[in-house]
């Protein structure tokens, strides 16, 4: 069977695919049950459009089929999920063609799961799979060789398998026995990113409830954030809340405080908190997929004249950066605003990566777009209403300790930036005071 090309596309954006969402109002962050008296997350709605973004990607990639080893895109375009364990494994894999549907191969029962409870896949397209565990099988290619051959029956089966096969992430030895196959493989990751980049509803929806429980998980950092508590006591608090308010992962608290917030360190210890010190927290966790990220600075009881000066500051950055956020700006012009890696003690922009810069939020933690001074200008992208972006901002204050570190979700709508990171922000927050 010859593949056929497909006619262009219409744009998939939100408001095509909820018609019927007053998008004047908030993106609402309902409770985490169905209910039979209002509309919440549509569950097959998500499904249907997620398909249909990736179909729509791919009929413009020059590609003939996506095959994904990166859990995000497996969610994405299977809606299928076993846990946090499969995170680091690539032993879960999907392929879609432009002209099929979803296959996935999963680890040993979750396959037969998927046949009782996933009727939106075709039973004979859930299979069970097993590849090298990251070496963990050993050296033998065999199970590799015949995953290949596997995929490459199907390629032919669905007429494409004189297209390229687009790949996200790999073990090697199964991209060398594809490529002995004679398939060509090409990047399926920018593909993929490409599709994620605009979100439906439901997504944004999901997004939404994910960060009203970081909203609540500041709140509880707040009251018990005193002299005498130890960093990674407030790491457990936020996990412990997260997980009873209905978290699916809690993927990384940072928690950062005193004279280690400058350079900051990104990750947290059992250092006591002390009174007057500036503490930063990220709270990055998902509900059904979608994640956070969302920084929070507090003073502990006190703050000090340079402390207020690199917050204030660091809000400025926040400010003048959320402004410029609409649909049909450019990234690069985002970037320009951005203060340079000087302003944050830096000497280059590699230095100062990640720590005055915006990035797409979704499935998963850094997704497209991503905005900086040090990508933006070589590759700029078109922001569309749809998209989400965390955008994150950090000053070091003039003690050469102390640091603000703010960070915001937003979702861009056909007016501009609207706010979903909600724990009051405006002005630094001093947590019980004296």
């Amino acid at each position: 069977m010859v593949s056929k090309k497909k006619p262009e596309p219409k744009q998939i954006r939100p408001h095509d695919i909820d018609p019927h969402h007053d998008w004047s109002r908030p993106v609402p962050a309902p409770g985490h049950t169905q209910v039979d008296f209002e509309e919440r997350v549509n569950f097959r709605r998500l499904h249907d459009y997620r398909i249909a973004r990736v179909r729509d990607a791919l009929s413009r990639s020059g590609l003939g089929a996506l095959l994904s080893f990166d859990q995000h895109n497996i969610r994405y375009t299977t809606s299928t999920v076993i846990g946090e364990w499969a995170r680091d494994k690539l032993t879960r894999y999907s392929l879609l063609t432009g002209n099929g549907d979803p296959y996935i191969w999963d680890f040993g029962s979750a396959a037969r799961h998927h046949k009782l409870h996933a009727p939106w896949l075709h039973h004979d397209h859930c299979r069970a799979g097993l590849l090298g565990m990251r070496g963990a099988v050993g050296s033998d290619i065999t199970l590799f060789r015949d995953a290949a051959k596997e995929i490459k029956a199907i390629l032919v089966a669905e007429g494409v398998a004189d297209m390229p096969l687009g790949l996200d992430v790999v073990e090697p030895p199964m991209l060398f026995e594809l490529q002995r196959l004679g398939i060509e493989v090409r990047d399926g990751q920018q593909v993929m990113l490409e599709a994620r980049e605009i979100k439906n509803i439901d997504e944004l929806t999901l997004l939404n409830m994910a960060a009203a429980m970081v909203d609540g998980v500041y709140q509880d950092i707040a009251e018990a954030l005193k002299p005498g508590v130890k960093e990674s006591e407030i790491v457990a608090l936020a996990t412990g809340r997260l997980y009873e308010m209905g978290s699916d992962c809690v993927e990384a608290i940072n928690s950062i405080s005193g004279e280690r917030c400058s350079p900051h360190p990104h990750n947290f210890t059992d250092r006591l908190i002390r009174p007057g010190d500036q503490a930063f927290f990220d709270v990055i966790q998902s509900f059904m997929g979608y994640r956070t990220c969302y920084y929070r600075t507090f003073n502990v009881g006190r703050a000090t004249s340079s402390q207020r000066t690199a917050y204030a500051k660091a809000r400025e950055w926040m400010d003048k950066t959320i402004a410029l956020l609409k649909p049909g700006v450019s990234s690069d012009t985002v970037a320009r605003a951005l203060p340079k890696a000087e302003q944050a003690g830096f000497a280059s922009e590699m230095d100062a990566f990640g720590l005055n810069f915006c990035h797409g939020l979704g499935l998963g933690l850094h997704e497209r777009p991503l905005i900086s001074r040090l990508t933006s200008f070589r590759e700029p992208i078109e922001l569309k209403a749809g998209m989400v972006f965390a955008v994150e901002t950090y000053c070091p204050a003039s003690d050469g300790i102390s640091a603000a570190r703010i960070e915001e979700e937003v979702i861009l709508t056909d007016k501009g930036a609207q706010i979903i990171s909600l724990y009051p922000a405006e002005e630094l927050p001093i947590a019980n005071p004296y």
